[in-house]
């Protein structure tokens, strides 16, 4: 006597079906959240060495919202902000913190000494921001619109989501997902194959 999955047990057949589905999918959705944790901690460290911020500023402002194996499709996302959808954030965050005192010397000979500077970028020097003033408690920098003291406006410079589209740091941050996701995709079919033997 012979007996069949397909003939004899059609209710196992499909537990069968479903156990490797759910395998399968267990698989893709854990090695997915790897490769996007792995692809957050690239993406802190390019930002930290093109932009004047630490890496823990960029991990602040880096979301992952996780796959699952749920449901027909299987994404995770690595989202820049804090789901404000903020574009721009205060130059406060660069403004020079302190100097040595042969530039203060020189700034103080050409009379921009109480001017504010601030460095954005890693690479370069810092840059004057004729006008501009430190306000809300030391959180904001604020430029007057006119002659006039008032109106101000908050100066604006780009957040970490713009950071990581520049295309070196976007490049790098991809090339990373793309070298790793094969290789955390095998580790972790051997475990869940091994796990539901």
């Amino acid at each position: 006597m012979q007996l069949t999955i397909e003939t004899n047990f059609p209710q196992v057949e499909a537990q069968l079906k479903r156990l490797r589905e759910d395998i399968g999918k267990r698989t893709l959705a854990s090695a997915i959240n790897k490769t996007i944790d792995q692809a957050k901690v690239q993406m802190q460290r390019e930002i930290a060495a093109e932009f004047n911020v630490t890496s823990g500023f960029v991990r602040e402002r880096l979301r992952v919202r996780r796959a699952s194996a749920k449901g027909l499709t299987i994404e995770a996302e690595l989202i820049g902000g804090r789901g404000d959808r903020r574009r721009a954030m205060n130059i406060i965050h660069f403004v020079e913190k302190s100097v040595s005192l042969a530039t203060a010397r020189r700034r103080a000979k050409a009379g921009t000494l109480k001017t504010l500077h601030v460095k954005v970028k890693r690479k370069g020097g810092s840059k004057p921001l004729a006008g501009a003033f430190i306000g809300n408690k030391g959180r904001t920098v604020f430029e007057r619109e006119g002659d006039a003291r008032l109106p101000i406006r908050p100066v604006q410079v780009i957040d970490v989501p713009q950071m990581f589209n520049t295309r070196r740091i976007n490049q790098a941050v991809v090339a990373k997902i793309l070298a790793k996701f094969p290789e955390l995709f095998e580790r972790e079919a051997r475990f869940y194959t091994e796990r539901f033997k």
